[in-house]
């Protein structure tokens, strides 16, 4: 009879809040004592998880659609979620589902699919996602799919550039109540200085590749974002809103390992 692990303290301190609380022994052992599976064309870190709440996902562009499948195969039968395909065509999803798999979710674009199955319970972690313009929607599709993923649903706020800047006014007090706000920017980036001038939660800059001439896809806005006047802005990579939300998931473990070791001390 194979033995059951209880999920391991390193887990739990991570915040996850998962229905699936025990490991199978196949489950420990890859996690735990192999910490990688070699399957010929990836080496899948099944312990990535352990290290940083994040577990590996599978970056679509540059594989094929065999490598896919057999990447969701061996993360499937190891993680306890949740397991994400990212930037992935509509023919990677679809071969993807020829894979027998749990239910998925699959949001952003007709070509440019985030996917994840195993999804987390919700977790009432306060999030807002707030983008300058329409243009910069899927780069925030992509940041709240993630978060999602990790059973985290923030507040969603298109559409409230500096050019109008009542329209960010408007929603100030809901972002003043986040714990962490992803503000997602192209043309000169000014929201994020913006936002981050008014709370006192995380904030973190999405520069977007959204805009015209000196624009110069993004860089401009990156630039902008690095050099805020606003102190403490973090800011990712231009159109990473994966990245984004990674940065939430660090913070919400930080706290929650921080939580767990003053309740160990008492």
């Amino acid at each position: 009879m194979e033995k059951n692990h209880n999920l391991p303290a390193d887990l739990k301190n991570l915040g996850l809040n998962s229905t699936n609380l025990n490991l199978n022994e196949s489950q420990f052992h890859k996690i735990y004592i192999d910490k990688f599976s070699d399957i010929g064309i990836a080496r899948v870190d099944h312990n990535r998880m352990t290290r940083q709440i994040v577990p590996e996902v599978i970056y679509a562009p540059g594989k094929s659609l065999d490598d896919c499948k057999k990447i969701l195969e061996e993360l499937l039968q190891v993680s306890i979620g949740p397991v994400m395909i990212t930037k992935a065509t509509q023919a990677q999803i679809s071969a993807c589902e020829t894979v027998k798999t749990p239910d998925k979710v699959v949001e952003i674009s007709s070509d440019n699919h985030l996917a994840y199955w195993l999804p987390l319970d919700a977790n009432d972690y306060g999030v807002s996602i707030v983008t300058a313009g329409t243009a910069d929607i899927p780069v925030a599709k992509e940041c709240e799919t993630v978060l999602n993923a990790f059973g985290i649903f923030p507040k969603v706020f298109y559409d409230c550039g500096v050019a109008g800047i009542d329209r960010v006014l408007a929603i100030r007090e809901e972002l003043v109540e986040s714990k962490a706000v992803v503000v997602i920017a192209g043309m000169e980036g000014a929201l994020a200085s913006v936002v981050a001038g008014m709370v006192a939660g995380s904030v973190i800059g999405v520069p977007t590749s959204v805009g015209y001439g000196a624009s110069l896809d993004g860089v401009t806005a990156l630039l902008s974002m690095l050099a805020s006047c606003s102190p403490g802005v973090s800011v990712v990579g231009i159109d990473n809103g994966f990245g984004a939300a990674c940065a939430i998931l660090r913070q919400i473990s930080s706290e929650n390992v921080k939580k767990s070791s003053v309740i160990e001390g008492q």
